[in-house]
């Protein structure tokens, strides 16, 4: 009898910690001029700017934005996590029932394109005719 309250109060006193337990949650934002650029994250799709993506760790993430008329933009950038996610303030932030956000916005411009010539066009086509029969 005394194995099976021991093993009630484990079992209930490990649900009542679960349901109190606050959780982290995190936000991206990433913001483009102009707006309604494709944006990848570590080449995963994550929508058309403004786009926010929930992420589940910090450090550096590989990002490529591209628009029609414009440049695409090969970066990177570094999310460093805040001070309650290193030990030992993340087992306190565990315990808070209220939910924590991490929010982070990112901005980028990206330069438009050069309109190539009808010349410089013809010329890059035979450049590339020569170097295909070679």
């Amino acid at each position: 009898m005394a194995k099976f309250t021991l093993l009630a109060v484990i079992v209930v006193g490990s649900a009542v910690i679960f349901l109190l337990v606050g959780c982290v949650e995190r936000r991206l934002t990433i913001n483009t001029e102009p707006e309604g650029a494709l944006v990848f994250l570590n080449d995963e799709e994550i929508g058309v700017s403004p786009v926010t993506a929930s992420f589940n760790w910090y450090g550096d993430y590989s990002v490529r934005i591209s628009k029609q008329g414009h440049k695409t933009l090969n970066t990177h950038r570094e999310l460093k996590p805040p001070l309650h996610d290193h030990f030992p303030f993340d087992f306190f932030t565990l315990l808070n029932p209220k939910r924590t956000v991490d929010s982070y916005e990112w901005r980028f411009k990206l330069a438009p394109r050069a309109q190539s010539s009808r010349k410089e066009l013809i010329e890059a086509a035979q450049e590339l005719k020569r170097n295909s029969d070679n």
